[in-house]
């Protein structure tokens, strides 16, 4: 049961301390949805989804009015489209069909995001699952709401290097073909390692095939909690550090309990996994560079890649940028 006392806690971390639901993700599986015509294909992906999340983004409006807690994100996961598609789709072409069904749905059921147009390719590649990575630049230049991914290694089966090289060419189309929007496609696409059975936070989501039908998951996001938190026992000792962290970690994993708990029960689908997250939000101070610096690590003065630390190019320029960060303590700083 949630009490009062836990009810006015989520109040003052929502008021006075950023905690926000990041997203409501309905995982949903398309496996009975396989066929070996196109057009049946896309037939079924559509009403599937449609029907299975008709109901999502109402559901997560009704929870913020009740509970006062903000709901971000509103997404949809899907079984790995390379696996849905390959008794339909004969080239690259047609996997891009499917991609726009599934943002037709994903737009009519009103959600931000749905993720799976995925292909998982850790030790080998079938011609579908080339065939859906050659399509992924075009897949997300024409399309508004589609994520995609594909793993391509792992620690048990190693690393698919022809997968590594295919990729490294999709990720340069994929800017190429998006460039007219600040090449946002790349920031839709993720490319994995060691990717576990099921996904659901985007842009990497998809929804795993040992998976139920259909499932609930919540992403809770709360840096300013914790930041708070760690103020108020600053100078303790690193056990008390560590209580408090624990402690914290645990009263926003209760507000994501209570909106899993309540979409579970008014959608009629089971609740899966909550996913605390310290993703900032658009408040100033309201980062993991905070939390950082209040447990007393350091400073956070700017933000380099490692492509940039260990540049072997003589690009001195970018690497005194990395030089500068962590033995002068200075970095652009940005508003």
């Amino acid at each position: 049961m949630i009490n009062i006392w836990e009810v006015n806690e989520t109040n003052k971390m929502i008021e006075h301390e950023n905690l926000d639901v990041r997203t409501i993700t309905l995982g949903i599986s398309l496996l009975d949805c396989i066929d070996s015509d196109l057009e049946a294909l896309n037939r079924k992906i559509y009403g599937k989804i449609t029907e299975a999340a008709a109901k999502l983004v109402e559901t997560g409006a009704e929870i913020e009015r009740n509970y006062c807690i903000p709901i971000v994100n509103k997404r949809i996961s899907v079984t790995p489209i390379a696996l849905v598609g390959q008794a339909a789709c004969k080239g690259p072409e047609d996997f891009v069909a499917v991609a726009k069904t599934l943002d037709r749905a994903a737009k009519d059921v009103g959600v931000n995001f749905i993720g799976g147009y995925s292909a998982l390719v850790s030790k080998g590649m079938t011609k579908g699952d080339e065939d859906l990575i050659r399509s992924i630049p075009k897949a997300l230049a024409e399309t508004e709401r589609v994520c995609s991914s594909v793993n391509v290694g792992s620690t048990k089966t190693g690393i698919n290097m022809d997968a590594v090289k295919l990729m490294g060419e999709i990720i340069l189309q994929t800017a190429e073909f998006t460039k007219e929007n600040d090449s946002l496609g790349c920031a839709k696409l993720v490319v994995f390692c060691n990717a576990p059975d099921d996904n659901p936070f985007m842009a990497g989501a998809f929804h795993g095939v040992t998976e139920a039908d259909a499932i609930i998951n919540v992403g809770v996001s709360g840096p300013g909690v914790v930041k708070k938190a760690l103020e108020q026992v600053r100078g303790e000792n690193f056990e008390v550090l560590c209580e408090t962290i624990k402690k914290t970690a645990f009263k926003i994993t209760r507000v994501g309990q209570l909106v899993a708990q309540e979409a579970s029960r008014r959608m009629g689908i089971p609740f899966g996994i909550i996913d605390l997250s310290l993703a900032p939000t658009p408040a100033v101070g309201d980062s993991v560079a905070e939390i950082l610096e209040a447990i007393g690590v350091g400073r956070i003065v700017d933000g380099v890649g490692r492509g940039v630390v260990l540049d072997r190019d003589k690009n001195y320029d970018k690497v005194k940028r990395a030089y500068d960060a962590m033995v002068e303590g200075s970095g652009t700083q940005y508003e």
